[in-house]
């Protein structure tokens, strides 16, 4: 009777001790499933496109994207006419973009993000004072926007107000001048302002003219933008200055010129801004004279540059780490008038935004060579010009 007693209470112990067991394994199962909810999928991003809405589009497209395999699913809309270039504040909590067109209403906008559910909120707009504005840029303190107005001649610095919306009355700097080649070089052309990597200057590409333009930054001061020494950088006549990318490093810079078709690369002084040209290398080996975007991948070992017009794709090139200079070592086909592309930024994929095929490719990085691997994951969208990335955090 006893030995009965003593194995019934052991029986009752084991299955206390298994109860609790099991209790405690789905405890910790539940906070290992909560704690994996928390924590942020940095493989996932969302992706916004800007796109001419001449056509089908009707403004700016959310996507999410996986940046390791490339897939993509549509997130949202919002109608804004011809956004053509895209910025994201550093908090990534606003976004701005240009209304590119040819009139009285060329414009920046000001929107708010909502990240819990990727839509975008138009907050407000104010006219750029200048024609077809093509890129808009942000300083580091979220509360400075600068446009380059390639019809304007001219670039526009606004203020940011508390909430993210655009104040009127912006400073307008206009250029004067014109190149060697009548037809695209008839006046200034600016189609480019990019910041410094410490945000000291701003450079502002001219196309029209063959120059970088440069100013002094004051982001607490009176004067945003004051003229800097020297003023500018020229650059070979008839090359069509575009756009302007700074390694990682802040040492050396590199520039796409539209009309000639080449890489020029610089070596960088940050103590005084001066760019000092060292390396030119042809992007465009058949003079189609449309050359569009450049990028550094995030490592710094790689630059990719758009071509369009005659032999549309990507120009990839090895950058030397003992002294910022490319050696051209690929090319990579792609749809029609590849306008604009970006590099997610872990360096896995490259998206490439054609606009007259309709498409954004997406394509994967080789980490070793820089080459690029279609994956197939094509976006079907009508005639997407800008990508941007933002954490869904």
């Amino acid at each position: 009777m006893v030995k009965t007693q003593n194995t019934k209470n052991m029986l009752k112990q084991i299955i206390s001790m298994s109860v609790s067991a099991l209790l405690l394994a789905g405890c910790s199962n539940k906070s290992t499933t909560q704690a994996a909810k928390s924590e942020p999928d940095l493989n996932q991003m969302y992706m916004l496109v800007g796109t001419y809405t001449s056509g089908e589009s009707k403004g700016i497209y959310v996507y999410k994207l996986d940046t390791v395999t490339g897939t993509s699913s549509y997130v949202s809309e919002i109608h804004v006419d011809n956004p053509s270039y895209l910025t994201l504040d550093p908090s990534e909590k606003y976004v701005y973009a240009v209304t590119e067109d040819e009139g009285e209403t060329s414009a920046a906008n000001a929107f708010s993000f909502d990240k819990k559910d990727g839509k975008l909120t138009f907050i407000n707009k104010q006219l750029t004072g200048g024609g077809a504005p093509c890129y808009i840029n942000i300083d580091q303190t979220g509360k400075h926007i600068v446009t380059a107005n390639y019809l304007g001649g001219s670039i526009t610095a606004f203020t940011v107000d508390d909430k993210g919306g655009l104040n009127p009355s912006p400073k307008v700097i206009s250029f004067t001048g014109k190149g060697i080649d009548k037809d695209r070089q008839a006046q200034p052309h600016l189609h480019c302002v990019q910041f410094s990597p410490d945000y000291k200057y701003l450079f502002a590409d001219d196309l029209g003219t063959d120059k970088i333009h440069k100013f002094d930054v004051n982001a607490t001061g009176k004067e945003f933008l004051t003229t800097g020494s020297p003023e500018s950088f020229s650059i070979k006549a008839g090359s069509g200055p575009r756009h302007l990318v700074f390694h990682p490093n802040g040492k050396y810079a590199y520039l796409i010129t539209e009309l000639s078709g080449d890489v020029v690369v610089f070596d960088y002084n940050s103590s005084n801004g001066d760019l000092a040209e060292k390396q030119t290398v042809k992007a465009d080996s058949l003079d189609a004279k449309g050359s569009a975007d450049i990028h550094i991948s995030p490592d710094g070992k790689f630059v990719y540059a758009s071509n369009r017009l005659k032999g549309d794709g990507i120009a990839i090139f090895s950058v030397n780490q003992n002294d910022g200079t490319l050696t051209k070592t690929g090319y990579q086909d792609t749809g029609i008038h590849p306008r604009n592309f970006a590099l997610t930024p872990n360096g896995k994929l490259l998206l490439v935004a054609n606009r007259d095929s309709d498409r954004i490719q997406v394509f994967k990085v080789d980490q070793q060579t820089g080459l690029l691997e279609n994956t197939g994951f094509d976006i079907q969208l009508d005639m997407p010009v800008c990508i941007k990335f933002a954490s869904m955090n």
